[in-house]
């Protein structure tokens, strides 16, 4: 069975599994790795011993060696020649008035291959750009365009809560958001609260959004008649964090109650079930 880790290029970036041969390797490692790039410079971060294999889908490309001192300069000395052909990159553009905004440029680790990611409205026809820079920079150039969120994480940032984005320290991968995440947390739907600064909804909305509809499901529905030690009344309002449900008596009087002290009656299982399919 092959020696399998799993390798970063980019901090918090997707993670590529490969073969390391027996080359004995530790989490925080860097290694020289063969991609469909050429040789490239990544950061060990799964082990052999901690692979799941139902994670491996493709063939595997072989680790070639630990990263030598030389390595780590020569990907240090790729990262300033990257800065370089962004800036060219950018006077192509507004040479050739394209619709686009490159954003970042990465080279593999002999600088044979150039990588530029760039956001733009629409598609844009770049091939023009690509034969210019191909030949000033006299490598082989990608072009890729990319999303919104992949923007922001490319850049990086400050998000609402004053830390660093999420997408540039832990998530490697995007899920689905949707507004109904914060409805169920009882957020203000405003779109300056709920948006990050990628203008998408908050990944951060989905972090408790399964504990929130877990709580939520423990609590009377809103305008649900319950009984109190007080009489009768109707929910008005349930605080999951606080398990307390807050209900109107019958008097007009409103008060706030815990969970412990309201009963009320509930749709039979199978009734629930039938609804949801």
């Amino acid at each position: 069975m092959a020696d399998i880790v799993g390798v970063r290029f980019q901090p918090a970036g997707k993670v590529y599994y490969f073969d390391a041969a027996g080359i004995p390797v530790q989490v925080n490692d860097y290694v020289v790795v063969k991609s469909i790039h050429g040789h490239e410079l990544g950061r060990v971060v799964i082990t052999p011993d901690q692979v799941l294999f139902s994670d491996i889908t493709e063939p595997l490309k072989p680790v070639l060696r630990k990263a030598q001192p030389e390595d780590i300069e020569k990907a240090q000395h790729q990262r300033e020649r990257a800065k370089e052909a962004l800036a060219k990159c950018r006077e192509h553009v507004e040479r050739l008035n394209l619709p686009m905004k490159p954003i970042s440029a990465q080279y593999n680790l002999d600088g044979s291959h150039l990588t530029i990611f760039f956001s733009a409205e629409k598609r844009v026809d770049f091939r023009d750009l690509v034969r210019e820079l191909s030949r000033s920079l006299k490598t082989r150039v990608e072009l890729r365009q990319v999303g919104a969120r992949d923007e922001a994480k490319l850049i990086g940032g400050l998000g609402k809560c004053g830390f660093p984005l999420c997408c540039t320290t832990f998530v490697s991968e995007f899920t689905p958001v949707s507004i109904k995440m914060a409805k169920e947390q009882n957020l203000a739907l405003n779109p300056m609260k709920t948006s990050g600064i990628c203008g998408r909804l908050l990944c951060c909305l989905g972090y408790e959004y399964e504990q929130y509809r877990a709580m939520k499901e423990k609590l009377p529905p809103l305008r649900q008649t319950v009984s109190t030690p007080l009489g009768n009344a109707k929910v008005v309002s349930c605080n999951p964090l606080k398990e307390t449900v807050t209900v109107e008596l019958e008097t007009g009087v409103t008060i706030e109650l815990p969970r412990s002290q309201i009963d009320w009656k509930e749709k039979p299982t199978g009734d629930k079930q039938e609804k949801q399919d």
